[in-house]
């Protein structure tokens, strides 16, 4: 019997050490197949911009395909559900965003998922300045003509979806003008920059991709930019800033996050990558020639960075007296 029992425990031992070498051999051979790069919105737009243009050098730089995949809606509710149900294995990333971890969490109360807890940071990408632009047949050529008509009739503005970066420059700047403005939200820059530029709707707070072919066609007219410094790519354009609206400050940005869970090995090797590909000189030329200016780094520094952008977006709310159930 001790000599039958001595070899049931030998066994056990080394089925138990086979068992450990196979999750480690396994762990160490990420990525062995597709990346799914899940965003927010529908094809156009800054969103779909960015990962499009990045997802060749980072597939390379991770060595597998990344397949990207729009699943629009609900301010990017959706997509983030979809990615937090997902397995943490590092093959389902979710390009998250200002409106889904900055202003979106303090709109949707009755989420399935925990932004913040279900969901953790991989590494920034980029960000766009903001700015405004309205439909070329509106008598507006300037932030001091748009704040006279708007005295005269009820203005409209597109954004993205309730909650977004552009919907709240929209409503700070009606807090900061004590001007009304009617907002009309979609789902996507793309639908709604599309309105806008056919006269449907008035006006458009947003990043500068989704903006600036219609800038280019004349069908869109540039007002000012929501940003700090004036953009590069409209380098006439005044800035909020500049016309005495210094609290007129705002950009999109996109970062990448994983399934709470994933191995911390796995988060790491897919900064690196992410880092690396943010590094090449020819996808820094084309983001930076879509308006974006790239922001690699750490998860540490990425996930800081979210929580500073929630915490000023939740003061900007209060003092704009936005309501925010759903």
């Amino acid at each position: 019997m001790k000599i039958k029992f001595l070899l049931i425990s030998l066994v056990l031992c080394l089925s138990g050490s086979a068992l450990a070498q196979t999750n480690s051999s396994d762990s160490s051979k990420y990525p062995d197949k597709p990346v799914r790069l899940i965003i927010t919105v529908p094809p156009g737009g800054a969103s779909d911009f960015v990962a499009r243009t990045l997802s060749e050098s980072f597939a390379k730089e991770l060595g597998t395909t990344v397949l990207v995949e729009n699943k629009a809606g609900a301010n990017g509710t959706i997509a983030s559900a979809f990615v937090a149900r997902a397995a943490a294995d590092g093959y389902t990333l979710l390009q998250a965003g200002i409106s889904t971890h900055g202003i979106g969490p303090y709109f949707y109360d009755k989420l399935t998922y925990d932004p913040f807890k279900d969901l953790i940071p991989v590494g920034a990408l980029a960000e766009f300045p903001i700015i405004l632009a309205v439909n070329a047949q509106l008598p507006v050529y300037s932030v001091k003509d748009l704040i006279e008509l708007a005295k005269t009739k009820t203005l409209s503005f597109a954004s993205a979806g309730t909650g977004s970066a552009p919907h709240l420059s929209g409503e700070l700047f009606k807090t900061e003008t004590n001007i009304n403005m009617v907002h009309v939200p979609y789902k996507g820059s793309a639908p709604a920059v599309v309105d806008v530029a056919s006269g449907q709707v008035d006006m458009m707070f947003d990043g500068i991709p989704s903006l600036l072919p219609h800038i280019k066609s004349g069908k869109l007219r540039p007002i000012a930019a929501v940003s700090i410094k004036r953009n590069s790519l409209l380098p006439d354009l005044p800035t909020f800033t500049e016309l005495g609206y210094p609290s007129m400050v705002a950009s999109v940005w996109y970062g990448l996050m994983a399934p709470v869970g994933t191995p911390k090995a796995t988060i790491d090797y897919i900064n690196t990558a992410l880092n690396k590909a943010l590094a090449v000189p020819e996808l820094q030329k084309k983001l930076e020639d879509g308006g974006a200016i790239v922001m690699p780094g750490t998860p540490a520094e990425f996930g800081a960075f979210m929580q500073k952008d929630y915490a000023r977006w939740g003061q900007v709310i209060k003092k704009a007296g936005i309501s925010t159930s759903n």
